[in-house]
């Protein structure tokens, strides 16, 4: 059996809406809470989510939260195929590399909950600095498949990204 490393208590941590109607008002985003809350669970201090309209609002959301320290950034909405769906287009330049797998378990997850336009969302993941940014998709559905993807996954990874070891298998008594 292995340990899953947890982060330390208080890393700081991230959300992003992109959704050109929440942030004009027209509703409320329901999808950057759920995410804030998960994060909070993980242990990491997150503040609540920035909602900024499609495109390179999103990307300047994603840079302010790099320079304040996150080592986390999700994100949510603006990965589809909608013309205005440009979340995956901001975010590339951002990362200096890519982690296709967890995009890739993302849409596989929801494709296994029977979910077939899964497969279009075009979100990355990468790291960007120390910080891990990934891109969910802008459903609530989506965004809980995600979570469950990431709940195991985030803790490594963050701790991948500063040079942390692989877990060791734990001695049986």
């Amino acid at each position: 059996m292995t340990a899953t490393p947890t982060p330390p208590p208080g890393l700081p941590a991230a959300v992003v809406v992109a959704s050109n109607r929440a942030s004009a008002g027209v509703y409320d985003d329901t999808t950057g809470p759920l995410i804030v809350s998960a994060l909070r669970a993980w242990g990491f201090t997150c503040a609540d989510a920035a909602v900024v309209p499609d495109g390179e609002p999103v990307a300047d959301a994603i840079r302010a939260a790099l320079d304040a320290g996150a080592r986390v950034v999700l994100t949510t909405g603006g990965t589809g195929l909608t013309p205005t769906d440009r979340t995956p287009e901001v975010t590339r330049p951002l990362l200096d590399r890519e982690a296709p797998g967890i995009a890739e378990a993302i849409r596989a997850a929801g494709v296994a909950k029977g979910v077939p336009t899964a497969v279009l969302s075009r979100g990355l993941a990468g790291v960007a600095g120390a910080c891990l940014v990934v891109n969910l998709p802008g459903s609530r559905g989506g965004v809980k498949d995600a979570l469950a993807v990431l709940a195991d996954v985030v803790p490594h990874a963050v701790d991948q990204v500063t040079g942390g070891d692989h877990p060791r298998p734990t001695a049986s008594a």
